[in-house]
């Protein structure tokens, strides 16, 4: 799975790139979205925006997200125009992988001369297929793992 997911990452970071050398930094996120999505599709990769997922505490609907992009129903990219990627960003998307039962995000952050993006790998603790009809609920399950000071959370 892991060679699937470097290969698919791949994909992505490369149509990043090329949204990112075509536009520069400056715009809104809503623009580097729709660009994103249209490079994604060009490049053959299935992508929806505004994703909606829903989170659980105790078995019980607590709140929705939408996600910026889903990725192959398998990778979150969660957008940013902002001067400096920060710990919450790190935290936000760790939070939408952990609700989603995925287990692969990119942070990108389309604010800076050159494109900005972190792959953030998420090790789930309970095997979720947010696709699959017959799993269980999208849940967020309490876990020390957003309290993780890990190389790649640091970046």
């Amino acid at each position: 799975m892991g060679d699937i997911n470097d290969k698919l990452s791949e994909a992505i970071i490369a149509c990043v790139i090329k949204v990112h050398q075509t536009l520069g930094p400056g715009f809104l996120e809503s623009v580097y979205r729709r660009a994103l999505m249209i490079e994604l599709r060009k490049s053959g990769l299935k992508a929806e925006t505004e994703k909606e997922i829903t989170v659980f505490y105790d078995g019980e609907e607590v709140g929705r997200h939408r996600l910026d992009i889903l990725v192959e129903d398998s990778v979150i990219l969660e957008l940013k125009t902002v001067e400096d990627l920060a710990r919450v960003h790190y935290e936000q998307l760790r939070s939408y992988l952990k609700a989603s039962g995925l287990s692969l995000g990119l942070l990108v952050n389309f604010a800076k001369e050159k494109a900005d993006f972190r792959r953030l790998p998420y090790a789930r603790s309970i095997p979720i297929s947010p696709t699959s009809p017959s799993s269980p609920p999208l849940t967020h399950v309490p876990d020390s793992s957003l309290n993780n000071n890990s190389p790649s959370a640091k970046k």
